[in-house]
């Protein structure tokens, strides 16, 4: 199995080539969650971590081996969940029913609009 998918840390994995995305996991890396370890998926063997080009083009990927995986705002809350306090509860918040569906709209738009936001650049294009 894949030594990513055993990491007790927690993985993200992301868009290196979107110089938005980038950005923000630096923001993350630095002031929120430092203890994550961030991979741009272009480095990564996708089959091993059983993930597809689709997915990891449409959306950011959480992966923990005490967790089950998952993508867009459901993974950034998860980054959120390991983060320093008090990020955490935020992370919590953000998978409540009522609050998970709007995250996850406010992600899709983020996602889709991600090369006009500070940072972007046209790879940051879907």
């Amino acid at each position: 199995m894949n030594d990513r998918l055993q990491d007790p840390r927690g993985t993200l994995i992301f868009d290196g080539d979107c110089g938005f995305c980038t950005s923000v996991v630096r923001l993350l890396s630095r002031h929120v969650a430092p203890g994550v370890d961030y991979r741009p998926w272009q480095r990564e063997d996708l089959d091993a971590l059983a993930l597809t080009i689709e997915q990891v083009t449409r959306e950011v990927w959480w992966l923990h081996p005490a967790e089950t995986r998952a993508g867009g705002a459901r993974a950034f809350a998860r980054v959120l969940r390991h983060g320093r306090r008090p990020w955490p509860i935020a992370g919590r918040l953000m998978e409540l029913r009522p609050i998970a569906a709007p995250a996850a709209l406010v992600y899709r738009w983020i996602a889709r609009n991600r090369s006009r936001l500070p940072g972007g650049t046209p790879a940051c294009r879907l």
